[in-house]
């Protein structure tokens, strides 16, 4: 039986006839995320490149997840307007904006300090330090967040969301332990691979602890699919990021012309001739332009038949080399009216373009949502993103900088592992430490109480090392960047941002 959309994990009466329908019960959960700590906390988690040394003008993931709320809104009103050919498909799959905006805000609530290299630091420290098998994971904190961490008076645990909202946050709705048994013998959703030992988890979108609770919540759905809500969050999210990153980069100066203008001419001269290199000879440093583009096709090819084409990519390198190359990095960025004028006429025009482009995907496709982009849109969409990785992501400066950052989460997370288990010094651990610590050790013995099926069960002798393993990593896992730096400077034995640290531990 499907669960109702708008029931909530603890039931809460209805008295108000402002909150009588399920529409109002959707805005209040939007109400809630927007006004939780965790949501402001975003203002100063890094999205790409930290605001220290790119400036104030550089996306933040509170700034991000805004615009991917305004995007997905755009996306839902579109696909339920009236005269839309769409309308009868979203209606039919249940769409709601206010469920799609509530989930586009949400979407970023679990990721670590220092983005996504805080994500691989705390996965590896949780899985290798920790004992804890199903790691870190930015879409399953998420979930943790708005189902048992941040606070609502109307339940004791979460913001007792309706299951509607949690379902379209769940990107990735399975658990570490997915089986290949559960997905069979066919194409694999993203997030999922197979390896010759078996299926490889790549992303996911709840820890095991919080395993019955999306079950519960995605009751009557497939069981690898997104809600169309959710699907709408996801496209949002990747038009958002692949536009405001080249904003940022730009802004920044980090955009080379000469590089960006190289890569691409390279390979719209040269493509036919770069098909006949094998990959290794891509990979080369010694690789002609265009090398890495190609390598990109290839990629694309072998991952997404359903929709890869060789001409729709040559028409989308051709696209982005104009409107980019010949564009908009052809003046570099003086911080000038015209310059700004120059930045806003691109993005404004990308994103309109991207978010008019989203149709219903092909039925029973593994390998989207029930909407994607149309096929010009998703190549143009992920010539961008590659914009991003290639030309930024992999700079030797950036790495080194990452790098020195991995070594801040590990001091944090090691030094207040230690602080938790020393039996001369623990009761003077922060409080919100204690609580967390708390609030994971019954959820592992809850765990054993509801043996939920696929899903590991810990031994009672563990439960107290696994609710401390986890309560770190919940607690490192909330702070901000500039939190970090100082927690771990403390634990070092550095006192110059001692003082800074107040009542954030």
């Amino acid at each position: 039986m499907p669960m109702d959309r708008a029931s909530r994990q603890v039931p809460e009466p209805r008295s108000s006839a402002e909150v009588t329908g399920e529409h109002s019960q959707f805005r209040l959960d939007l109400e809630r995320i927007r006004f939780s700590p965790y949501f402001s906390r975003l203002s100063a988690v890094t999205q790409v490149i930290a605001q220290p040394g790119a400036g104030p003008l550089i996306h933040n993931r509170l700034t991000h997840s805004i615009k991917v709320t305004a995007v997905a809104r755009a996306i839902a009103v579109k696909l339920t307007d009236a005269a839309s050919p769409t309308r009868a498909f979203a209606l039919e799959h249940g769409c709601d904006a206010v469920v799609v905006q509530a989930a586009a805000s949400a979407h970023d609530l679990g990721h670590p300090p220092f983005g996504h290299l805080g994500e691989r630091v705390l996965d590896r420290l949780a899985r290798e330090s920790l004992g804890l098998a199903d790691g870190f994971e930015g879409n399953a904190q998420t979930y943790r967040i708005v189902t048992a961490l941040d606070v609502s008076e109307a339940a004791p645990r979460g913001l007792n969301l309706t299951a509607a909202v949690r379902t379209a946050v769940a990107k990735y709705p399975w658990t570490r332990y997915l089986t290949g048994d559960a997905v069979g013998d066919g194409p694999l959703p993203r997030g999922l691979r197979r390896t010759e030992s078996g299926l490889e988890v790549l992303k996911f979108s709840a820890y095991g602890i919080d395993a019955v609770d999306l079950r519960q919540a995605r009751r009557g759905h497939p069981p690898t699919q997104q809600s169309i809500e959710c699907s709408i969050m996801d496209i949002a999210d990747d038009i958002a990021y692949s536009i405001h990153d080249v904003d940022d980069f730009y802004r920044a100066g980090l955009l080379s012309e000469g590089a960006v203008a190289r890569e691409f001419r390279g390979w719209l001269r040269s493509g036919a001739q770069l098909r006949d290199l094998d990959d290794e000879a891509l990979a080369a440093r010694s690789s002609p332009p265009g090398s890495a583009l190609e390598g990109l096709r290839r990629k694309l090819r072998r991952s997404d038949p359903w929709i890869s084409d060789d001409d729709a990519f040559a028409d989308a390198v051709g696209v982005v080399a104009e409107d980019l190359v010949d564009g908009l990095l052809a003046i570099s960025f003086d911080g000038s009216i015209a310059s700004e004028r120059a930045l806003s006429s691109f993005t404004n025009r990308w994103i309109s373009h991207l978010q008019s482009s989203v149709v219903p995907a092909p039925q029973d496709e593994a390998r989207t949502g029930l909407v994607t982009l149309d096929r010009p849109a998703w190549h143009e969409v992920e010539i961008l993103k590659f914009v991003h990785r290639h030309f930024i992501l992999d700079r030797s400066d950036i790495v080194l900088y990452q790098r020195g950052l991995s070594r801040v989460l590990t001091r944090a997370v090691k030094g207040l592992t230690a602080w938790v288990h020393d039996e001369h010094d623990r009761d003077r651990v922060p409080q919100r430490l204690k609580e967390l610590v708390e609030i994971a050790t019954t959820g592992y013995a809850q765990l054993r109480e509801e043996r939920p099926d696929g899903i590991p069960l810990p031994e009672a002798a563990e439960l107290q090392s696994l609710g401390v393993g986890r309560g770190v990593i919940d607690y490192v896992a909330s702070l901000s960047d500039d939190q970090a730096l100082a927690v771990s400077e403390a634990i070092d034995g550095r006192p110059d941002r001692l003082w800074d640290i107040g009542q954030n531990l």
